[in-house]
C-alpha cells in the first residue's frame, strides 16, 4: 500500500508540473488529490479490520446453550441477538468491546483482540447464572382503611375442615344419600341371587304370598304403630 500511495503521490506531482495556469489551481488541484488518497487509504484501512465475529453462548456450570442472548458492541451500539441454539454471527472490527446480556445470567464482555490475522474470529462465551432479588411488592383490595375495616367485618368465615367432615358424616346425611343413591353391581347381584333361590326352592310348587302370612301383618301393624311409614325429613 505504501509503494502505491507513492506512486500516486509522484503522479500529481509530474501532472500538476505539466498543467498550465496559475499557482492558486495548482495547489487546489493537488489538496484534492491528497485528499481522494487519504479517503481511500483511511477506507483501505476500515476494511482491514472487519472481521467475522462468530461463536455459541454456553452455561459455565452445565454447558447448556443460553438461547437470545443479547450482543451489542459497546460503541457504535449495534449488534444481534442469538438464536434458540446460542449461535450468533455478525461484522465486527478488531478491537471492539463486545456486551453480553442474557436474563438471569451476570453481564459480561469481550474484546476483540488486534493480533488475529484472518478475517474471521470465533468465540465460547462463557454466561454464569445470576440471581434477581426483585423489590418485594404489597397490593391490597382496599383503597383505604375504613373499606378495609367494613369488609373484615362482614366477612363470612367459612367452616373449618373438622366442622365440614362432622357436617358430611352425620347418620342423617349419610340416610339421605343411601336413599338417593341407586343400587351398584353388589347389590344388583344380592338381590339377583335372593330372587333365584326363591325360585329354587319352591320349584314345582305354589310360592306362598305374604298377604295371607299372619305373621307379616303382626310386622306391618306393629311398624305402623310406630310410626316407621311416616314421610321421612332430614337434617343437614
Amino acid at each position: 500500500m505504501n509503494h502505491r500511495l507513492h506512486f500516486l503521490i509522484v503522479t500529481i506531482v509530474f501532472m500538476v508540473s505539466g498543467m498550465k495556469g496559475g499557482a492558486q489551481e495548482i495547489d487546489d488541484t493537488t489538496s484534492q488529490v491528497i485528499q481522494q488518497v487519504q479517503l481511500d487509504q483511511n477506507q483501505w484501512d476500515n476494511d482491514k479490520q472487519l472481521v467475522q465475529f462468530t461463536g455459541i453462548t454456553i452455561t459455565a456450570d452445565s454447558l447448556s446453550a443460553v438461547p437470545y442472548t443479547k450482543i451489542t458492541v459497546k460503541t457504535s451500539r449495534e449488534g444481534t441477538t442469538t438464536d434458540i441454539m446460542g449461535y450468533f454471527s455478525f461484522v465486527a472490527h478488531i478491537g471492539d468491546t463486545i456486551l453480553f446480556n442474557a436474563l438471569g445470567y451476570k453481564p459480561t464482555s469481550f474484546i476483540i483482540p488486534d493480533t488475529i490475522r484472518h478475517q474471521r474470529y470465533s468465540l465460547i462465551q462463557l454466561m454464569t447464572a445470576d440471581t434477581l432479588t426483585l423489590t418485594p411488592a404489597i397490593i391490597f383490595p382496599w383503597p383505604t382503611y375504613e373499606e378495609f375495616k367494613q369488609a373484615f367485618l362482614n366477612l363470612d368465615i367459612p367452616d373449618d375442615e373438622l366442622e365440614r367432615a362432622r357436617r358430611n358424616l352425620a347418620p342423617s346425611k349419610i340416610m339421605m344419600m343411601a336413599d338417593m343413591s341407586p343400587m351398584d353391581a353388589q347389590m344388583n347381584y344380592n338381590k339377583f341371587i335372593q330372587d333365584q333361590t326363591s325360585k329354587l326352592y319352591y320349584f314345582g310348587q305354589q310360592q306362598p304370598f305374604s298377604i295371607f302370612n299372619p305373621f307379616a301383618w303382626a310386622q306391618f301393624i306393629k311398624a305402623w304403630k310406630e310410626g316407621k311409614f311416616k314421610r321421612k325429613t332430614y337434617e343437614d
